[in-house]
């Protein structure tokens, strides 16, 4: 969009929060539910935050500025086509759609290096 961003780019090996879940909205509790259960299985291995407050843009910026490597988005695909989730590099902004049960391995290999 042309705006500048402002991020710290850690490594993601030594980021303090190494990802941030985000429920696409907060008022859908079918979604919220599953973003939790993301966040839960993610909290078993890795500094993870929440994020429900205000536009998803914004959210992204807040994780960007604080150096949260990856963003993962909970959305409506995910509960009515079970099309996974949307993961967010924070480097690159470029955005892959990955089934929930790759997420743990994906977050790994670019997280742990295996």
């Amino acid at each position: 969009s042309g705006e500048k961003r402002n991020f710290l780019k850690f490594d993601p090996k030594i980021a303090p929060v190494k990802a941030v879940v985000l429920p696409l909205v907060k008022n859908k509790e079918v979604l919220v539910e599953k973003a939790r259960e993301v966040f839960n299985s993610l909290q078993m291995r890795y500094n993870v935050m929440w994020d429900a407050a205000g536009a998803i843009g914004r959210r992204y910026r807040r994780a960007d500025e604080i150096g949260v490597p990856y963003c993962i988005t909970v959305d409506f695909e995910t509960i009515e086509e079970d099309a996974g989730v949307t993961v967010r590099d924070r480097d690159s902004t470029e955005q892959v759609r990955m089934p929930i049960e790759d997420l743990i391995p994906y977050l790994s290999q670019r997280i742990d290096g295996f």
